[in-house]
């Protein structure tokens, strides 16, 4: 607020000893270390699952940004159910579930369930008990052959954006234009949809009213 007109300057306090406040970061190159070493014994830990788990592919909202992809919180149920795996054990082999997900184009749909598919024929379940083998257990020789695995899922089944660059078309390659318009086509339908029943009405009762003059 300006001061306006012979006033009083207003007590500011400036006796704080803001300097025993000041936040520094002199601890940021040990802390890049700890969290470095955290993530490698992380990954020792669960070896040799990966440390993250499967995400799908969604779109970014709103239409700024809706031409990208992400990874998603989890797939659907109709992607698990399209792909042949149940819901109760999509969590237990390293894929994420969002049952408050519904997909919405086909386009979507199809994407992940191909994506579901492609990590499901590199998976290889080992058994949680030797001699105990269960029905999608891999066997021995395949534990044995396993030589090169993924510490995280997102390098072994990336996330890429396509380029969506305007391409120039030639004038043969464009569609036929529509006769009188794609509005006035648009609008013909919606009368025609809207007006159906009278129609179909007024030419049952003429057709009516035709076949009593005749008796």
């Amino acid at each position: 607020m300006a001061i306006k007109h012979n006033q009083q300057i207003p007590h500011n306090h400036f006796r704080k000893d803001w300097q025993r406040r000041v936040r520094v970061h002199f601890d940021q190159p040990g802390r890049k270390l700890r969290r470095r070493n955290a993530r490698l014994s992380k990954a020792a830990a669960v070896a040799p699952r990966p440390v993250d788990k499967l995400r799908p592919i969604v779109r970014c909202p709103t239409i700024k940004y809706n031409r990208r992809v992400r990874a998603g919180r989890g797939f659907t149920l109709t992607e698990l159910k399209e792909a042949g795996i149940p819901r109760k054990l999509a969590p237990t082999i390293g894929i994420s579930v969002d049952p408050r997900r519904q997909n919405l184009s086909v386009e979507s749909l199809s994407a992940n369930v191909a994506r579901l598919k492609a990590y499901r024929a590199r998976l290889i379940l080992f058994p949680r008990k030797l001699g105990q083998h269960k029905k999608d257990d891999a066997t021995k020789e395949d534990v044995s052959a396993v030589k090169d695995t993924v510490t995280r899922v997102k390098h072994g089944l990336p996330i890429v954006n396509v380029d969506h660059e305007i391409k120039e078309i030639k004038k043969s390659d464009m569609p036929e234009p529509i006769e009188g318009g794609a509005y006035r086509k648009l609008r013909e339908a919606r009368s025609e949809a809207r007006y159906l029943g009278k129609r179909e009405k007024r030419a049952r009762e003429k057709a009516d009213e035709a076949a009593a003059a005749k008796k």
